[in-house]
């Protein structure tokens, strides 16, 4: 009868988790406080009954809300804004970041927790709640407000270094140490995975919602968006990555359709139902025992995350040449922990790598800190204008200065034009090498299958290594192309910037850097693409062969293939340019 088990669980949960988030609207009080006070409530942990009587009800719900809310995040994300908030987010963020991860890292140690718990104390406390801080901003009407701007880019950046973040300890988790050459390359794949996800996901995804939703059939709509969402999830599960970086990242790219307002209007019921019982799996998990056993732990921790988010995002708001005032309502607008928190500590406990201590207190110190967000960013105006007036003069005109210098110090007029240009072509030059890179894996991923499926002989296995690699490499030369054309109009760019009128160096070096950047730039991807594919590299005269056969095949088909690799481009800049014109209108 665990159909029926399962019925009743699920009427438990709604039924508490109604009658307490009622409650806390009435009384203006934060409803995910109430999700999680309700899961207190039925939870093991709560005398005198037993609510719940299948364990594994709390866990499938609870991982639908992971994949709901991970994916409503993923649909707030946009390309645009990103781009549009500047160095402030990511100055910000990073210095949040790196500033909250060791000090939890830091309260850890001290209190003589594992190296294990304490990293991960460090990671839940580096990263503030977006769900929270909407809320807020949107109760007291602040949202249009500019400092609100630059806390929803702040969180934007948060997101994506979360989602490495959580990779990056799951690989620690399974490996037991933090090695350097093991963060490069799981920083390295994770990247190159979301590079080309991306890019593949905005050339498809909007154009089949696109077909979609010509029948003008919502419920048709729905489940297609469903569908490639656990589609998405279960391929990055099967990649070994988390599951919410796969509901994250297909948000991000549905967030680039023009359907974005249709998709967010049939998911909201589903996400704030799912969304509501993971909350609720988090307050099941919470011992209230350990509110008296880890009295001062939760105290101090609760008050190292509102100084310490104060201090490293007020600070990183002014570096960015914000003022006082904006960099202070920022810093305390963002001091508080909340869902990302929670589904690290749940990934800890999955994994079986951090003490069971450590979710209950985790969501203790998230319990205030989200109680004391709203009181923070009124208490901000006040406090700002209390530091102006005890602020030595000094300090005021020496930070009105930096406020000044920096402005003047931002590139102007055709400085800026030419650097907008070269950062343009050095991150199409980046997605064209992924798109290269990710051929090659997936050559060597298909390799894997064949000879699991067939067995092969030694020689066998030379000509399947010699056919696959050729096809990588085939299948690359439209990114290859593309990468060298746009090697060549860098270098063109740089050499004459270098050769301008004020150099000294002869014209000649101005065709000297044109040529020699470009083909020594495709010689070293050449041959970091040989290191990748070194497990399916062909025999040197085999290798020599085909490099022949490529050239000559570059040479004979570079206008169609030009042709083709454009076509892309296009059809990728029409996805971003769509979006961008439907939010003006």
């Amino acid at each position: 009868m665990h159909g029926a088990e399962f019925i009743q669980d699920l009427a438990v949960i709604m039924l508490i988790a109604g009658f307490v988030t009622v409650a806390f609207n009435y009384f203006k009080q934060p409803v995910v406080l109430g999700y999680i006070l309700a899961g207190v409530i039925i939870g093991p942990h709560t005398p005198p009954f037993e609510l719940i009587q299948d364990d594994r009800t709390i866990k499938i719900v609870s991982e639908l809300g992971v994949v709901f809310l991970m994916f409503s995040l993923g649909l707030e994300f946009n390309l645009k804004k990103l781009s549009s908030v500047g160095v402030t987010a990511f100055i910000a963020a990073t210095a949040e970041i790196v500033l909250m991860t060791w000090i939890g890292y830091r309260i850890g140690l001290y209190f003589e927790w594992n190296t294990m718990d304490s990293l991960f104390l460090g990671a839940m406390l580096a990263i503030s709640s977006t769900t929270i801080i909407v809320k807020a901003l949107d109760e007291l009407g602040l949202k249009n407000e500019r400092f609100a701007h630059l806390i929803f880019g702040i969180l934007i950046v948060e997101d994506i270094m979360a989602i490495g973040m959580i990779a990056l300890l799951s690989g620690i988790a399974m490996n037991g140490s933090v090695d350097a050459g093991d963060v490069f390359v799981t920083v390295g794949k994770l990247s190159l995975f979301m590079i080309v996800a991306l890019i593949l996901g905005l050339l498809m995804v909007p154009r089949i919602l696109a077909f979609v939703a010509k029948f003008k059939n919502t419920e048709v709509f729905l489940i297609t968006v469903l569908g490639l969402c656990f589609g998405f999830c279960l391929l990055v599960l099967q990649l070994e990555y988390s599951i919410a970086l796969g509901a994250f990242m297909i948000g991000a790219i549905m967030a680039e359709a023009r359907q974005l307002h249709l998709i967010e209007r049939l998911i909201a019921p589903i996400r704030d139902m799912f969304s509501a019982m993971f909350f609720v799996g988090v307050g099941l998990l919470f011992n209230p025992d350990v509110l008296v056993t880890y009295a001062l732990p939760i105290a101090v921790i609760t008050a190292a995350v509102v100084l310490g988010k104060i201090f490293a995002c007020g600070v990183g708001t002014f570096v960015a040449g914000n003022n006082g005032k904006t960099s202070l309502r920022v810093g305390m607008g963002l001091s508080q922990i909340g869902e990302f928190s929670f589904i690290i500590a749940s990934l800890g406990l999955t994994l079986q790598v951090t003490s069971e201590f450590l979710y209950p207190i985790v969501v203790a110190v998230s319990a205030v800190t989200t109680l004391l967000t709203p009181y923070l960013i009124k208490l901000a105006d006040p406090l700002s204008q209390q530091a102006a007036t005890v602020m030595p003069p000094f300090i005021s005109r020496a930070g009105n200065r930096y406020i000044v210098w920096l402005q003047s110090a931002q590139l102007q007029g055709d400085r800026a034009l030419l650097a907008k240009i070269i950062m343009k072509i050095v991150i199409q030059v980046i997605a064209n090498c992924a798109l290269t890179a990710a051929v090659f894996v997936a050559a060597i991923y298909l390799l894997g299958i064949v000879e699991q499926l067939i067995g092969t002989s030694f020689e066998d296995e030379k000509i399947h290594k010699t056919v696959v690699w050729g096809g990588a490499l085939a299948c690359s030369l439209p990114f290859l192309i593309a990468t060298y054309r746009k090697l060549k109009a860098l270098s063109l760019l740089l050499a004459e910037i270098i050769t301008g009128e004020t150099s000294h160096l002869p014209h000649g070096w101005r065709r000297v850097i044109a040529e020699t950047i470009p083909l020594v730039s495709i010689a070293v991807i050449l041959l970091l693409i040989g290191i990748l594919s070194r497990s399916i590299l062909p025999p040197f005269e085999m290798l020599a062969l085909l490099l022949a056969a490529a050239a000559v095949l570059t040479a004979a088909l570079w206008r169609p293939l030009v042709r083709f690799h454009t076509r892309l481009q296009i059809a990728l800049f029409e996805t971003l340019d769509e979006k961008a014109e439907d939010e003006t209108k």
